[in-house]
């Protein structure tokens, strides 16, 4: 019998971004974007708390780890709100906040940008529907 099943992963408790300019990735992340800087390991990563998800920036040790992240979904209340104070902090957007999935409950709402080393960013906002 397979015993696979005996495991199930279910909490992340890191992502990592690449980076090729550890510095400028860190300002961007920390003052740009205002997340907790936890601490550094120069010249090669640097850790920050995302409400309990860390996330570390690095760069990458391997030329097939060389590649763009994945797509971060940042939550927020007010994703109209967010996105004006990025844009007043300097932070390039792809797409205005739009309406992408209607659904029975909430409407969910995004607005991507990109970091100070390309990667694709988003703000995801689920905004409630009247009455529920």
């Amino acid at each position: 019998m397979n015993n696979q099943r005996s495991i199930s992963l279910g909490q992340i408790g890191q992502v990592s971004v690449n980076v090729h300019d550890l510095d400028r990735a860190t300002a961007f992340y920390k003052d740009k974007l205002g997340i907790r800087h936890l601490f550094s390991i120069p010249p090669k990563m640097a850790f920050f708390d995302c409400n309990g998800i860390r996330l570390m920036l690095a760069i990458p040790e391997r030329p097939d780890l060389d590649h763009p992240s994945s797509i971060l979904y940042f939550k927020v209340k007010e994703v109209e709100k967010a996105h004006q104070a990025l844009v007043s902090h300097g932070v390039h957007f792809e797409t205005e906040p739009m309406l992408v999935a209607p659904m029975a409950t909430h409407d969910l709402w995004l607005a991507e940008f990109r970091d100070s080393e390309n990667n694709v960013l988003a703000l995801m906002c689920e905004k409630p529907k009247p009455g529920t």
